[in-house]
């Protein structure tokens, strides 16, 4: 048998068979050999129900997190809103979870299945949350961790959060394999899963994704029980999408009505790829630079389909500014005595906007906080943006250009949060779509891959349709 090679384009001509192995998912069976596919079968190939989950997340202390209700960043919103206007600021505090984020219910699931398939081992690649998520459940049913972050760039200079999220993971017992920012992120973690035989806790598998469920399961629960109603908006910062995909899901299951917002901080004009612009920004997730493409085309991700698909479910998209996350962070703390990290504060800084739209008695929540620490805190950021020649300055957030400046509020009420076209994410995704598949067999999409891209999009046949008249496919 000869010796399998190891450069970049043998490694990444095997990925197929390194993530069937790694993931025990054969993602053949639920493909048409065109365009659509089955994704409701894909999820439910997960073989766990809501309860099943609840149960396995209860067992290692995931789950059943408080609501906090945030008086005073609401009075605050009233004093910036019209009369009448500024909705009740709830958030589910997430950060209550063994790892510090909601991160641990997925995590939970993935790590369950990765012990009852029988591997020794288990891990990610991530720079964040997610890694602490997987570190802990892996110490608390003893399997080996390794976790692949995207550290450093060419410089060796790593952002205050990324080093923060290392320590938490090596902390918790993992092994963390820290490389710079480029495309051998995905080459290393491909060669460590097939020499290590560790499960694939991926992001973007079923696993993954439904774990997240539980969260809008208990959502709408907890709401009914304790105010007799749902939120009229759950609010959900959006990077790769499992967030607002799982949510949704589950507040779907769990016969809510509620609107889905996503939430991104917007880095447009970054390049998150980009050596020389990787440390020009001072937030590692939750912003446009995964937002924006992963809507647009989820299978980017690292397995065939990815289960992350939030053009499903999103009701509306927004963005923030870095420098309106920040100021929401101190005020969070200052107003209502809770230190939570950037990521949460990300939707929360759009519900404190999207608050002053809505009347006084509606209920807006912020579905995750996260924990925070050193590197986490605002003033390390800060003063790591302004290193890296990035002007930090009191102003009107309108203002800020990612990459050159950073303008946190010179009033609250400058907090603004600014809709993305949904409509022009859709069409790139059919645009993606016809370019992934019907170029490339010389065919045109079937009725079925047309029902299939509606899903997708959240529109009907003829708005596909429309698109496709619109490129000439």
């Amino acid at each position: 048998m000869s010796e399998k090679k190891n450069d970049y384009a043998s490694v990444m001509a095997r990925k197929g068979e390194i993530m069937k192995a790694s993931v025990g998912i054969d993602y053949s069976i639920f493909e048409s050999g065109s365009i659509t596919f089955d994704y409701e079968r894909m999820m439910r190939e997960t073989g766990y129900s809501p309860e099943d989950m609840r149960k396995i997340q209860g067992e290692v202390h995931v789950g059943n997190t408080p609501l906090l209700e945030l008086r005073n960043l609401t009075a605050l919103a009233r004093k910036c809103a019209k009369s009448g206007f500024g909705a009740r600021i709830f958030i589910k505090d997430e950060a209550c979870n063994p790892s510090g984020s909601f991160k641990a219910r997925r995590a939970a699931i993935s790590v369950y299945e990765a012990k009852k398939r029988g591997f020794a081992g288990i891990m990610s690649a991530t720079s964040g949350n997610y890694g602490a998520a997987v570190a802990s459940q892996a110490a608390m049913t003893g399997l080996k961790c390794i976790i692949v972050q995207e550290c450093y760039d060419s410089k060796g200079r790593g952002q205050p959060e990324i080093i923060e999220k290392a320590r938490k993971c090596e902390a918790l017992g993992a092994e963390v394999v820290q490389l710079s920012v480029g495309p051998e992120l995905f080459y290393k973690y491909l060669l460590l899963l097939e020499e290590t035989g560790y499960f694939n806790a991926s992001l973007y598998t079923p696993f993954g994704i439904a774990g997240i469920e539980t969260l809008g399961i208990e959502i709408a629960g907890q709401f009914r029980e304790k105010y007799g109603k749902e939120p009229d908006a759950v609010v959900c910062t959006n990077a790769g999408g499992g967030n607002v995909t799982g949510t949704a899901r589950g507040l779907i299951k769990a016969g809510s009505k509620s609107a889905v917002i996503g939430a991104s901080v917007n880095l447009a004009g970054l390049h998150m790829a980009s050596d020389g612009q990787f440390n020009k920004k001072s937030f590692t997730t939750g912003h446009t630079g995964f937002g924006v493409p992963f809507a647009s085309w989820p299978d980017r991700s690292d397995v065939p389909r990815s289960a992350a698909r939030p053009l499903r479910y999103m009701d509306r998209y927004v963005t923030i500014t870095q420098g309106e996350v920040f100021y929401i962070t101190e005020a969070l703390a200052s107003l209502e005595g809770l230190e939570k990290g950037p990521a949460g504060n990300t939707s929360l800084a759009a519900a404190f906007a999207l608050a002053r739209e809505m009347p006084e008695n509606a209920i807006i929540l912020v579905q995750e906080t996260e924990y925070t620490g050193a590197g986490k805190h605002v003033q390390p950021q800060l003063s790591f943006a302004r290193s890296n020649g990035i002007d930090v300055r009191f102003g009107d957030p309108k203002d800020e250009v990612p990459g050159e400046n950073l303008i946190l509020p010179a009033r609250p009420s400058l907090i603004r949060a600014v809709d993305v076209d949904l409509n022009h994410i859709r069409r790139s995704l059919i645009k993606t779509a016809l370019a992934n598949y019907c170029k490339t067999t010389g065919s045109a999409p079937s009725g079925a891959d047309i029902a299939f891209l509606a899903e997708e999009t959240r529109r009907d046949a003829d708005f596909v349709r429309g698109v496709i008249a619109e490129i000439g496919a």
